[in-house]
């Protein structure tokens, strides 16, 4: 069993490609298509038109962001990341091929590294691009159904 246990800091949602996202408290996750209200759920992205495994969730590590400000003095806010949950304390690198929980019932299963993009920098600062490459995320399938809140456990299955 791994050594680590981690919690959900922000879950961001945007409805539509290249609004802002929102933070908020709650959303369901649902297996298979992603979460609930989120562009991407409704086929509707930036990047909807690529099929492939690991577009139903994203994450990243609220240590990247900060470590953005501290090491290249990019003050990024959590919701320009364009992920989806903002982790605490969650090794997601090392998470590829790997099942974990956020809360008791949605198990999701890692897919890739979310690696930034130029669309990212874009929508964001400049600098993001390069500064946040290879600590850009994880891109995750979502195993099974329910509802994730902040403050939830992030575990290893």
């Amino acid at each position: 069993m791994a050594d680590w246990a981690g919690k959900i800091a922000f879950i961001q949602i945007a409805p539509t490609a290249t609004e802002k996202l929102v933070s908020v408290h709650e959303v369901r996750a649902v297996a298979g298509q992603g979460l609930e209200g989120v562009r991407y759920f409704k086929n509707i992205g930036t990047y909807s038109n690529l099929p492939g495994r690991g577009r139903q969730i994203t994450l990243i590590e609220l240590e990247s962001v900060e470590a953005l400000k501290r090491d290249f003095k990019i003050q990024l806010d959590p919701a320009q990341t364009r992920r989806n949950v903002v982790t605490r304390n969650v090794p997601l690198n090392h998470l590829v091929g790997q099942k974990f929980r956020l809360g008791r019932e949605v198990m999701l299963e890692g897919v890739r590294l979310c690696e930034p993009c130029e669309h990212l920098e874009k929508l964001s600062l400049e600098g993001v691009l390069e500064s946040l490459l290879h600590r850009g995320g994880l891109r995750a399938d979502i195993v099974s159904s329910g509802i994730i809140r902040v403050g939830d456990a992030v575990t290893p299955e």
